[in-house]
């Protein structure tokens, strides 16, 4: 997406873009991370660079450190709208139900390791030995144990893990309820590709109202008093830039 509508935008926004997913990746994980912590992290970047690349281009962000301040008032001034919020509730409810099936898998997982191991007692050792070779003793080799009595032995060797079926069964039903939900409103694939539409949006919502914004973000700037309101799109027409470009401004050197 920055790639074909935002070229200058993006090799910052890939380093970006790149550092949100390696933090979904690791909520989904387990780690402590907050979600919405991740979307603000992700805008307050952005936003910077949507200002002094996009907005005004001819911006000269070496003179001064000026991001921090850029940060701060994307939150105070709202500048992308309601998006951000849009994300956060999109992407928290998806992840939250990823992370959560995650867990259960693991936890059926650490079940089965269990189960799979189980020792069984020296009673069940015995009754399987009577039911394998009990017709060996007479000279019935081909014989078969009748079902009746297989149950009765496989009952008495697995009777504590008889005791978690019911558990198991529940276990998975929830487990099918969980997927069903993720293949609908709770679609992580489908949430993450559509971020970049979403992000996409709240790019244009800036543009649209570049000028006032630029406006007000300019105020509180640390060169807002020299340099005053600065024109959205127009790199190098507002006369101090200009002049401080052209080294002009009282025998100063040229940045």
């Amino acid at each position: 997406m920055f790639k074909n509508n935002y070229p200058s935008l993006t090799p910052q926004a890939f380093e970006f873009v790149g550092e949100f997913f390696t933090d979904v990746s690791l909520y989904i994980l387990g780690s402590d991370i907050n979600v919405d912590d991740m979307v603000n992290e992700l805008f307050d970047s952005l936003f910077p660079v949507i200002y002094t690349q996009l907005m005004n281009p001819g911006l000269p962000e070496s003179a001064l450190d000026i991001n921090e301040c850029l940060r701060g008032a994307r939150r105070d001034l709202k500048v992308f709208g309601n998006f951000p919020k849009l994300i956060m509730t999109q992407v928290s409810k998806s992840l939250q139900v990823t992370r959560i099936f995650l867990q259960a898998l693991n936890l059926g997982i650490e079940v089965i390791n269990t189960t799979d191991h189980l020792k069984f007692s020296k009673d069940c050792g015995r009754m399987l030995t009577r039911m394998w070779y009990c017709s060996y003793c007479q000279g019935l080799m081909m014989v078969k144990p009748c079902g009746g009595y297989c149950n009765v032995v496989m009952q008495g060797c697995m009777a504590g893990v008889v005791e978690i079926d019911k558990y198991w069964r529940e276990y998975i039903l929830s487990l099918e309820d969980l997927v069903n939900g993720m293949y609908r409103i709770y679609d992580m694939e489908n949430v993450l590709l559509g971020l970049f539409s979403t992000i996409h949006d709240s790019i244009q919502y800036v543009q649209k109202n570049g000028g006032k914004l630029t406006t007000t973000v300019s105020t509180s700037l640390p060169f807002s008093e020299e340099l005053g309101p600065i024109g959205v799109g127009q790199p190098g027409q507002h006369p101090v830039l200009r002049e401080r470009s052209e080294g002009k401004i009282g025998g100063r050197q040229r940045w």
